[in-house]
């Protein structure tokens, strides 16, 4: 076990004399060492420093003779903290917009990573100027192309704690950027010597009264300059990445989780549909690249339908490809955030197929269960389903990351979580759930595509397997066995999109599925069958939004050793 850390303070200063006083009130109750570094103040700020390292014990000044940028400051504080003793260095900045109750937060993460770097991960408020925020994001995707990961949540946060020995290794090797570069490149290159980051969320505030150094136009060309070094870096650095971190782009929680999803949203807020869907062309290359299983899948699923469409149909020889695929379900992710905010309505953008909006109408006041799948956009049938009817829909989220997926939803569209019930198995229950709104006239759909977590175990797997793309493949027995216990009528439900809008579909797959004890297999096999077939119908008619990336034909313990159209 490592030993105990001993954190000192290290406040950058320049021209922050005023400001600076209530930041040393606000860190007193830490009772922690300070080294403030004035960077060639002037007068009046070094009056207030000499005043402040008089009156308070814990505090003292060391002097550039010269303002020679926030990088230079913070570098020189750390080198004299390492001279006094100290294993760490809390970096913060003088001006009073960080939330410094947060730092024994900052510290119980050290202690857990004493090897790391850890940072505040900002929560800003409207004082944020607008400039600043996107210039921020810009940043963060090319931090996550500069260390092929996507675990830097934030690099421009001055909120954080060095180790000190790592910083000294990585300024013996390269000075890191002089001024407002700094904080960036000084966390991607301790990633490249093998250093991670942890975060820590912090509000920050930008004071009415602040005082701001950033220079737009000579800063902005220095954090450019800063980028494109780093990026020719990374290039020589990729086979160290690739090798340290297996798991990084398509394997990352983070790209199909809360920071992807955010960052898309934000990004589409700030500049806009047409830049976020460009943005998706390299970040799509990106996780091809880098996401070897989903690509298998992906190629798997296209060479089953060529061969289902038939040699001889050559409409989609040249549009079916693992990118196109991909690009599909970056776009489906904009999109469902579109129809949950309200920018997709069914009167301008989406149309029903012929006789769909009569099967919903039909059921009106009556408890639904609604097929669904993973083809097409699920969540675009539920938020315009929404629209078309009355009734409340409940979505059960029925897969291992279940909750991590409701908490993805809950950020970035809170509408859409409000009746997303995530569960890993089907118990009594969730069973009782669904009878009760059932019951009281509210549609609950559910997918018929995907294996819950404990169905596929090796002596008895809880699936029935029926003909798919010309291949036995295994569904679900769950959804149809609830349906027969709920007694409610079963409606398929599809969004794909035809002639560049969104699609949808629904049938009357049974009023009711009866399974009779005598003969249950025989019909579940029936009801499953006649679901593979529609499912098939429909993916063949847009198969690039097939959005089930692993071998949809296997069960996951089942050996794959086929890969002869790999």
């Amino acid at each position: 076990m490592p030993g105990p850390i001993t954190p000192c303070l290290v406040i950058p200063c320049y021209n922050h004399g005023a400001l600076l006083v209530s930041v040393i009130e606000r860190l007193a109750p830490l009772s922690l060492p300070c080294i403030v570094v004035d960077d060639g103040s002037d007068s009046a700020t070094r009056f207030s420093l000499e005043k402040i390292e008089a009156e308070v014990p814990w505090v003292s000044v060391i002097k550039l003779q010269q303002n020679s940028g926030k990088g230079v400051a913070v570098i020189a504080g750390i080198k004299q903290a390492a001279v006094r003793g100290f294993s760490h260095a809390i970096q913060v900045d003088a001006d009073g917009q960080h939330s410094l109750e947060d730092i024994p937060k900052l510290l119980a993460l050290a202690e857990k990573y004493p090897d790391g770097l850890i940072s505040g991960q900002p929560i800003y408020d409207n004082s944020i100027p607008k400039a600043r925020l996107y210039g921020r994001w810009i940043t963060h995707f090319w931090v996550w192309v500069e260390t092929l990961s996507f675990s830097i949540k934030d690099s421009m946060c001055g909120f954080r704690i060095y180790p000190i020995n790592p910083v000294l290794r990585v300024c013996d090797s390269k000075l890191p950027g002089r001024r407002m570069d700094f904080d960036t490149e000084i966390m991607v290159r301790l990633y490249w010597l093998g250093y991670d980051s942890y975060f820590i969320r912090t509000r920050v505030t930008y004071p009415e009264e602040g005082i701001s150094h950033f220079d737009t136009v000579r800063d902005n060309l220095r954090i450019s300059r800063m980028h494109t070094q780093l990026f020719f870096g990374m290039l020589l650095r990729i086979p160290s990445l690739l090798k340290r971190h297996k798991k990084h782009w398509g394997h990352t929680p983070e790209l199909r989780g809360k920071l992807g999803m955010k960052s898309l949203l934000l990004i589409r807020k700030l500049l806009g549909k047409r830049c976020c869907e460009a943005l998706l062309y390299p970040i799509i290359a990106g996780y091809l690249l880098f996401a070897p299983q989903a690509r298998r899948a992906s190629k798997e699923w296209i060479f089953n339908v060529k061969n289902a469409l038939g040699i001889e149909d050559k409409r989609y020889v040249k549009t079916l490809t693992p990118y196109r695929h991909f690009m599909a379900f970056g776009k489906s992710i904009l999109e469902r955030i579109s129809c949950w905010q309200g920018e997709t309505t069914l009167s301008k953008d989406v149309v029903f197929a012929q006789g769909s909006e009569a099967c919903f109408k039909q059921f009106d006041g009556r408890g639904v269960l609604l097929l669904a799948s993973h083809l097409g956009n699920i969540e675009a049938c539920r938020a315009l389903a929404n629209q078309a009817t009355t009734h409340t829909i409940h979505a059960i989220v029925f897969h291992e990351h279940a909750q991590a997926f409701k908490e993805i939803m809950d950020e970035i569209a809170p509408d859409s979580s409000v009746n997303l019930l995530p569960v890993t198995n089907m118990g009594p229950d969730t069973a009782i759930f669904i009878d009760e709104k059932i019951k009281q006239g509210d549609w609950v759909a559910i997918v018929g595509d995907r294996i819950a977590v404990n169905a596929h175990r090796k002596d008895k797997p809880r699936v029935i397997w029926s003909q798919f793309l010309n291949r036995p493949a295994p569904f679900p027995q769950g959804p149809f066995i609830l349906a027969s216990a709920l007694k409610c009528p079963v409606v398929t439900l599809f969004a794909i999109h035809q002639q560049k809008k969104l699609t949808i579909f629904a049938e009357v797959l049974a009023e009711k599925i009866d399974l009779p004890r005598h003969y249950r297999e025989q019909a579940l096999q029936t009801y499953v069958d006649r679901y593979a077939q529609r499912l098939e119908y429909y993916a063949l008619l847009s198969p690039l939004e097939w959005f089930n990336f692993f071998d949809f034909w296997h069960l996951p313990h089942t050996e794959i050793k086929d890969s002869s159209h790999e």
